[in-house]
């Protein structure tokens, strides 16, 4: 099914309207800063052109967005307020905030739009109906919010994968779209689920096997190779047989791990060389080392030189690439150089290239490479998964009908 976009929207005319959008402005803060510091903006920064083209044509711009997972009541520590100055900065103008998600100071900053203003609702996870599986609570409180809009727009690919009252039950209370970023990311997704280019590597990295098997299981069969970074390595080696040290290990995991290498006929590459700690810290004792041979009480924290020589001679001849998931603790500079080498590698891919979001969408930001390097960066990580899993997402399917 189609789904249609903010530019019909636009052609409709917006002008004195008040349009919802829903943006995922769940922002990383800098750890332990007071006032609140936001670490990482990139999520305000890619639903600005949605606002400005809206802003332009003369809407009243309601905007909502989730920030971390408060438990259905206000909670301090995930206000809004830093987002909305920030938004205001990038915008060049101030933006309204409402202290509340649908009470007394929202309807008050909704009512005082101008045309061509834009006002930021309170964190929508401070009302227990945002999150709620009872369809009632959720119907109650997407009532409340869509009371707010003359139409509505989804631009917060990073939440379409949650059921949730301002994804799923808000849309199908008034006229609605999606707005570029959505589309692009349906586009790309696609892609990669349709017929893509080849050859096709996907790249996954991040800690946990059990939080990457179903996309494993699900791209396992469509990809000509797979390379496997990160933590999750350390249960793969683990499965062929090899000791890891204090490396993360999800025991659980060994048994599936060895099923996998088995299935996948040699498209599984692992790395051979990894970086290891004597402990978890920026100014820890590290050495290179085979990854057969990490001594006992050693942790591995990234890839080694030859793993991302390897990795990026596989990279060279792709034609589509999906990576997801750091190489290595990159925040930490020793264990830093896995991610950049690999990230450097995908840039140089004559194809599709698509970062697949959240951590690995930070790390590019965090180590200063070119983000016009890659054919997109997505700005949903698990939704992105899961539209690779082959899994329906409420909020596509709420755009669809």
């Amino acid at each position: 099914m189609t789904i249609e976009s903010l530019d019909q929207l636009l052609s409709e005319g917006v002008s004195g309207r008040r349009v919802l959008v829903r943006a995922d402005l769940n922002v990383p803060f800098v750890k332990g800063s007071d006032p609140a510091q936001i670490a990482d903006d990139g999520r305000i920064r890619a639903v600005l052109p949605t606002i400005v083209a809206l802003r332009e044509a003369g809407a009243k711009v309601v905007v909502m967005s989730h920030l971390g997972r408060p438990k259905g009541a206000p909670d301090p520590v995930f206000t809004l307020q830093p987002v909305a100055e920030r938004l205001g900065e990038l915008l060049g103008s101030p933006v309204a905030f409402a202290t509340d998600t649908v009470g007394e100071s929202a309807q008050a900053a909704v009512a005082a739009l101008a045309d061509g203003q834009v006002a930021l609702l309170e964190n929508l996870r401070f009302n227990a109906g945002e999150t709620s599986k009872d369809a009632a609570e959720r119907g109650a409180f997407a009532d409340q919010l869509a009371a707010f809009g003359d139409a509505y727009v989804d631009d917060a690919f990073g939440a379409v994968h949650r059921k949730h009252a301002s994804v799923y039950d808000v849309p199908a209370r008034l006229p609605h779209y999606a707005g570029g970023l959505v589309l692009r990311e349906v586009e790309v997704l696609r892609t990669l689920t349709g017929d893509p280019a080849r050859p096709y590597v996907v790249v996954l990295g991040g800690s946990k096997v059990s939080d990457k098997l179903a996309v494993i299981e699900a791209l396992l069969p469509k990809v000509d190779r797979l390379l496997i970074g990160g933590g999750m390595c350390f249960t793969f080696l683990k499965a062929q047989g090899h000791e890891v040290g204090a490396s993360l290990l999800q025991d659980e995991m060994v048994g599936t791990c060895r099923e996998l290498l088995e299935r996948a006929d040699g498209k599984i590459l692992l790395p051979s060389d990894v970086v290891v700690a004597d402990k978890f810290a920026a100014d820890a004792a590290t050495r290179t080392v085979s990854a057969t041979e990490i001594p006992a009480g050693w942790l591995g924290l990234d890839i080694g030189p030859a793993s991302v020589a390897e990795f990026a001679d596989a990279l060279s001849g792709a034609k589509t690439v999906f990576w997801n998931g750091p190489m290595g603790v990159f925040e930490l500079a020793p264990f830093a150089a896995g991610t950049r080498g690999v990230a450097e590698a995908i840039t140089k891919v004559d194809g599709l290239t698509v970062v697949g979001g959240g951590d690995s969408a930070a790390a590019v930001r965090a180590l200063g490479i070119d983000e016009s390097g890659f054919g997109h960066i997505s700005t949903g990580g698990g939704a992105s998964l899961e539209f690779l899993e082959g899994k329906d997402l409420p909020g596509i399917e709420a755009l669809e009908q």
